[in-house]
């Protein structure tokens, strides 16, 4: 683990979720995001503390357990630290039995919520509205950037860096995971177009191996656009003979030869419910229920 600089007063930590890290003048740090564990956050405590550095403020892009995992630690050992979310991500972290809630459907197996439900709550200090924002004195840009995750937010420094959460994928973790989990396709779509039209000079992913400068991220963008329109196209051409999701999953699960365990089968599970109804806001796909089965076919 290694503290590495971006551009000006603003580094990141390399790591299976990147961390984000903008230096005040004081020796005090903001962070962004926190990995997924305790041991996460441990390591990057003992990282920032070897090079002289206080953590005291975390923001969170969003609720997933891999961005704000270390955020426990963090608080237990660094009392006066200060945590930031978006309003809607902040209902999640706090309460970390709805995101399991709302991949099953109703009270999920204990083998699906033990991924997400912790022994001890997180918290959340106070939500920050999309627009510019002041902490520590310091100007940070606050930028919707939803589909991935509900309330899911980008944070822009000075330096002109930007944190981009889950909201784009590297080619590489698409090209290894096709089918990543959405929440909501047609904020996805807004959210490939405003990033498409920032300018700031180098982008961080949440899971990436390099930092992206404004030229780069044209093809991550443009990677990211068409593993989406390839798998609305997919769903589409499926649903010309009526299916249940869980038969369309199957389909797409067979003809990808994607290996799913339990949280995989439902991530995916609520990856397509939220396909299928972005294209019914489009008129493209109907249901009917028959036989107490949902089906869905193509209009």
């Amino acid at each position: 683990m290694e503290l590495c600089k971006i551009s000006g007063n603003t580094y990141y930590i390399p790591g299976p979720t990147n961390t984000g890290v903008f230096l005040f003048k004081d020796k005090y740090t903001l962070l962004l995001d926190t990995g997924d564990s305790n041991q996460y956050g441990r390591r990057i405590c003992e990282l920032l503390h070897q090079q002289g550095l206080m953590i005291k403020y975390v923001v969170n892009t969003h609720e997933h357990p891999d961005h704000c995992g270390g955020n426990l630690y963090i608080r237990e050992n660094h009392p006066g630290s200060q945590f930031y979310s978006s309003p809607e991500a902040a209902l999640f972290i706090k309460n970390d039995f709805l995101a399991p809630l709302y991949l099953y459907g109703g009270l999920p197996p204990d083998e699906l919520a033990r991924h997400f439900t912790r022994a001890k709550k997180l918290r959340v200090d106070e939500t920050l509205p999309v627009g510019p924002a002041k902490i520590h004195e310091e100007r940070f840009d606050i930028l919707t950037l939803g589909g991935h995750a509900y309330g899911q937010i980008g944070v822009g420094t000075r330096d002109r860096v930007c944190f981009l959460g889950d909201a784009l994928f590297s080619p590489e973790i698409i090209a290894k995971y096709s089918f990543p989990f959405l929440f909501s396709i047609g904020s996805q779509i807004q959210t490939l177009d405003t990033i498409a039209g920032m300018e700031y000079e180098f982008y961080v992913l949440g899971h990436a191996d390099r930092v992206y400068d404004h030229q780069e991220l044209h093809s991550v963008l443009q990677a990211n656009r068409a593993a989406l329109d390839k798998y609305l196209n997919l769903v589409l051409e499926l649903l010309y003979q009526p299916k249940t999701r869980e038969e369309l999953l199957e389909e797409v699960v067979i003809l990808d030869a994607l290996q799913l365990d339990l949280k995989e089968y439902y991530y995916l599970l609520s990856t397509l419910g939220a396909m299928l109804a972005y294209l019914g806001q489009q008129s493209l796909v109907e249901y009917q229920i028959e036989d107490g089965r949902l089906y869905y076919y193509r209009e």
